[in-house]
């Protein structure tokens, strides 16, 4: 586990039923939030529907992956089977949402961690939720369904160094939350990830805004990227008009 990367290119070479199966298998081996299980998978085998969803999401590699998976939130499953049992449907709340969210969210990463042991390269696509509405309709996801993340997968090809990630003392607090320390702590991360890996004047974000900065680190990085919206304004409005009440 300390060892993943996202690989974005891959072998040509198919990933085989059985293995498939077995994955998709471990993902719904996730725990769930009160056993709700409210997440769906579609795994897409269509290489048009792979096409337009790379186009719709901007993934090129999404195109080539043997591998496609759209992992969505799911409370419509439940709305049926309380019809089904003839009672109210009372949990189309904010709450509710989140579960079905994080539920998605820990089938995928379990899928990621399945697939990592048999030895194949992962990577999710959050960009899949730059466009809600034909989404929406290449899957025919039905009201109350949410594409949370994209994920694509098969054999690497390609070699890719580990990402450093914060240091255990930014993220993790004892007994109560403090980061007093947390620019003197993310000065050394940003120096420590430029000595492995500098990031690219060409990667430089809002370079035509911002003057040249003497050092540019992943806080640089970040603070940028953050300055500006998401592109994905949009979520909350399909929301609503898709189902979730949000209330």
């Amino acid at each position: 586990i300390l060892a993943r990367r996202s690989f974005r290119r891959y072998l040509e070479r198919e990933v085989e039923e059985n293995l498939r199966n077995l994955l998709l298998a471990c993902a719904q081996s996730a725990s769930s939030k009160s056993d709700l299980q409210q997440y769906s998978i579609v795994d897409i085998r269509e290489q048009s529907t792979k096409d337009e969803l790379a186009e719709l999401s901007g993934s090129p590699f999404m195109i080539e992956a043997p591998v496609v998976l759209i992992f969505c939130g799911d409370i419509h499953r439940g709305q049926r089977i309380s019809e089904w049992k003839g009672l109210p449907y009372t949990q189309n709340t904010l709450e509710n949402f989140m579960n079905a969210a994080v539920d998605a969210a820990l089938a995928m990463q379990t899928y990621i961690l399945a697939a990592e042991s048999h030895g194949l390269g992962c990577c999710p696509v959050s960009h899949v939720r730059n466009d809600l509405e034909q989404i929406r309709d290449l899957l025919h996801l039905p009201e109350g369904v949410f594409p949370m993340a994209g994920l694509t997968a098969g054999w690497p090809g390609e070699e890719r160094d580990v990402t450093l990630r914060l240091p255990p003392s930014v993220v993790v607090h004892k007994n109560t939350y403090n980061d007093n320390t947390l620019e003197e702590e993310i000065d050394i991360y940003d120096r420590r990830r430029h000595d492995k890996r500098p990031i690219p004047a060409s990667s430089y974000l809002l370079s035509e805004e911002f003057d040249l900065p003497d050092f540019y680190g992943w806080s640089e990085h970040i603070a940028r990227r953050l300055s500006r919206p998401n592109g994905l304004e949009g979520l909350k409005r399909f929301l609503k008009f898709h189902g979730f009440k949000l209330k």
